[in-house]
This record gives structure tokens, C-alpha cells and sequence, in this order.
């Protein structure tokens, strides 16, 4: 097997076991929605995950990377990961997982529409008609719904969504100048200190019978978080990203298992509009940008 292709495949693994650990965490987080305010649920995804984080950054390569960085960048990333998981909190405890990931996977879609006005990268007339079929998805996935569209749940998935884009082009930034484990330790530490700060006014006390659930949120969200990481590091963007979509699948199988859901027609229609647009956006931007070697 040539080294090109066992990279492309470790790759594949590691995304899809980073998409099955997120979902898992995904779960961990809508059962504590019900107990605790959506701020509370963020600041407990950074303070579960923190410490195992910081060990594996000095197993890494060692803590004084963690303070050559751009500090303006990473206190914008960490305001955006507590906005986008206080909003996807808030919206799980109403909606079931399936349909917030239907939403959410619009997300590559806003990466390509922001990286004009942000990065001056250019979008062709194509690009821009699928940003637009794949808002339409969205708006599959939401109007059918009972409340109809415009459900403050739906809001704030595309509000957490929104979150996710900007911060994933402040890495694109990053990236030239700061280490992973840097990038990796802040945003969780930002996460930890700000949504706990923000949460104190109305912090409730953690409940004795939710330590399994907290350290399964721990376990699963450092574990996805290094996946991830490792699949974007060992192949094409292009060959893993479209594999964030089986979150689908994990967010139905997890809905009808935990709580006896299953999503209605609308759902995997809008999706199926979400995921084309976004595979076709991602396949083109990196073939353009990272061209297969001959």
C-alpha cells in the first residue's frame, strides 16, 4: 500500500472516529440541558475537557509554545466557541439531535460565503448558487417544523453555526503562525474561564448522579477534539470533511435510543440539499487550493 493512500485512509478513520466521539458528546451535553442554564452546559464542556488537554499538550511537545501566540485571535476564538456552545445548548434542550445537525452542517456553506469580505479569497457564480440551495436545505429543515421556521431552537443552531464558521476561518489564520496544541489549549482554557464567569450568576449545583455524564463528556470531547486534529493533519480536506456528515446518522440512531425520536421526512430532505451544497463547495475549494499530486 503506497504511503499516499495508508495516509488517506488513517485520515478517514480518524475523522469518522472524531464525528462518532463529537455525536457522543453532542449527547452527553443535551442530557444536561435539562438540569442546568446553556451557559453552565458550555463552561462544563471546557472545564471537564481542560485538564485532559493540558496533559496532552506536555506529552505534545511542552507547555512554552502555549505563550508565543496571537493573542487577539485566540480571545476572538474563545468568545466564539462560548457563543456557538451556549446557543447549540440552548437549542438542544428543544430540539432533537438529528434536526440540530441538519441545520448545523450549513456551517462549510458560511466558511466559503465569509471567506470573501474576511480572507479576500474570490467565490464564482457556482459557488454562490450553492450557498444559496444549500440556505434553501435549511429552510426544508426548518419551515415543516410545528412551530414553523422561524423557532427560537433553529435560531440559535444557525447562530452556533454561525459561530463555528468564524471561528473556523480565525484558524485558517492561525494556523500560519500558532502551534495545534496551542490553538487546541486556549480555545478550551477561553471556553473554561469565560462561560463559567458568565454562568456564575446562575450556577447550579452539579448533581451527584450526572459524574458519569460529565466524564463521558470529557473523555469524548478530547478524544474527538485529537481526531479531528490528526484527520485534517494526515490527508486532503477534501477526503475527510464531507465525512463530518455521518453525524447525521449518529444524531438519528442517539435520538431514537436515548429519547425515542425519529425525525420526520422533511428533516432528511432538507439535509440531503445541506450536505450536496457543502460537499460540492468542499471538493471544489480544495482542489483548487490543494490539487492532488500527479
Amino acid at each position: 500500500m503506497s504511503t499516499l493512500r495508508q495516509a488517506k485512509l488513517q485520515g478517514i478513520a480518524y475523522m469518522l472516529l472524531a464525528v462518532g466521539t463529537f455525536s457522543l458528546m453532542d449527547a452527553a451535553l443535551k442530557s444536561l440541558t435539562p438540569h442546568y442554564p446553556p451557559m453552565q452546559v458550555a463552561a462544563l464542556r471546557g472545564l471537564t475537557a481542560l485538564p485532559l488537554v493540558f496533559i496532552w499538550v506536555g506529552f505534545s511537545g511542552g507547555y512554552a509554545p502555549l505563550f508565543r501566540v496571537r493573542w487577539g485571535l485566540h480571545l476572538w476564538r474563545g468568545l466564539l466557541s462560548i457563543l456557538m456552545l451556549a446557543s447549540f445548548a440552548y437549542a438542544l434542550k428543544a430540539m432533537p439531535l438529528a434536526e440540530a445537525y441538519a441545520v448545523f452542517f450549513v456551517a462549510p456553506i458560511m466558511i466559503t460565503m465569509l471567506s470573501v469580505p474576511l480572507l479576500g479569497e474570490r467565490v464564482s457564480r457556482a459557488h454562490w448558487i450553492a450557498i444559496a440551495v444549500g440556505f434553501a436545505g435549511v429552510l426544508v429543515v426548518l419551515r415543516p417544523t410545528a412551530s414553523g421556521m422561524l423557532t427560537t431552537s433553529g435560531l440559535m443552531v444557525l447562530a452556533a453555526a454561525g459561530c463555528y464558521a468564524l471561528s473556523a476561518i480565525s484558524v485558517r489564520i492561525l494556523a500560519r503562525t500558532d502551534s495545534t496544541a496551542s490553538m487546541m489549549f486556549w480555545m478550551v482554557a477561553m471556553l473554561s474561564v469565560g462561560a463559567s464567569l458568565l454562568a456564575w450568576p446562575v450556577w447550579q449545583p452539579l448533581h451527584a448522579e450526572h459524574w458519569k455524564i460529565l466524564l463521558a463528556l470529557a473523555v469524548t470531547g478530547s478524544i474527538g477534539q485529537y481526531a479531528i486534529t490528526e484527520a485534517f493533519r494526515r490527508t486532503q480536506a477534501a477526503v475527510v470533511a464531507p465525512l463530518e456528515y455521518t453525524a447525521l446518522a449518529w444524531g438519528v440512531a442517539l435520538d431514537w435510543w436515548l429519547w425515542q425520536t425519529f425525525p420526520d421526512y422533511w428533516v432528511f430532505v432538507g439535509a440531503a440539499i445541506i450536505v450536496a451544497s457543502g460537499i460540492y463547495l468542499l471538493r471544489h475549494e480544495t482542489q483548487q487550493a490543494e490539487p492532488e499530486p500527479p
